[in-house]
């Protein structure tokens, strides 16, 4: 038997034919194929609000992936929204807050992608710039529209994280965001940056694996080993994790 691995999922309202208005949970399919090609049996997550249901979520899964998706609302880090931020999805957010905090707590793998990378930053104190035309040093194009298998730019990888063991001093990722970390939060540490100077990934000090990645590893894993190898690695410390458990 495989090792659950738990997606976290969002909604989406159809606009028009038999059912419009109608919502429907989903996950993109990437997520699911990559988390299966590393040796995980993906489960989706849904959006829920009660606690005690989102910690039995933490609970069923052996380790986590914060999928991409919408904005985060700024009010969770206390910013107004202005006229450049997206729609946010409070109830996401919420969500995946508490999902987190759960998942962390019980000393369970976390990697979180894109908006994942952002919601794990807000949940322990960070910031983030609302729109990247608000980093005045900033110049590489982070918002691609080339295919998403393709990379986009380089990233600087930081010496003694999980990143450099995987990938040396850089790597070339793909770039869909149109948002930034500002501050870093408490306990975590900046792993890799574009050569703007733009934060890409950040890693939870101490030995619990949680990676969060500003790229779309998920996009890439099929035609890119370097890529799949990051998904391989989370599997790595999921098994660890969940064995170690056992044996206690």
């Amino acid at each position: 038997m495989g090792f659950l691995i738990g997606i976290s999922g969002s909604i989406i309202v159809d606009q028009g034919g038999r059912f419009p208005g109608y919502k429907r949970a989903y996950v993109n399919n990437d997520y699911i194929e990559s988390t299966a090609l590393s040796g995980g049996v993906p489960f989706i997550l849904p959006v829920l609000e009660d606690e005690e249901m989102i910690k039995a979520q933490a609970e069923s899964i052996d380790g986590l992936i914060l999928s991409g998706g919408q904005d985060v609302n700024p009010l969770l880090y206390g910013e107004e929204p202005t006229t450049k931020t997206g729609s946010p999805f409070l109830a996401r957010d919420q969500s995946e807050h508490l999902l987190l905090k759960h998942v962390i707590d019980q000393g369970k793998p976390v990697l979180a992608i894109c908006r994942g990378l952002q919601i794990l930053n807000v949940a322990y104190g960070g910031t983030l710039y609302q729109d990247m035309s608000d980093i005045k040093e900033s110049f590489i194009k982070h918002d691609q529209y080339n295919n998403t298998s393709d990379p986009s730019h380089s990233i600087m990888i930081k010496d003694g994280t999980r990143l450099h063991d995987l990938y040396g001093n850089q790597a070339l990722i793909n770039s869909f965001h149109h948002q930034a970390i500002k501050d870093v939060a408490s306990g975590f540490e900046v792993s890799a940056w574009a050569k703007d100077g733009v934060i890409e990934a950040i890693e939870k000090q101490g030995n619990q694996f949680v990676v969060g990645v500003q790229w779309h590893p998920e996009m890439m894993a099929k035609e890119h080993n370097s890529m799949l190898n990051l998904f391989k690695l989370f599997m790595e410390h999921v098994q660890q994790t969940a064995t170690k458990k056992v044996s206690i």
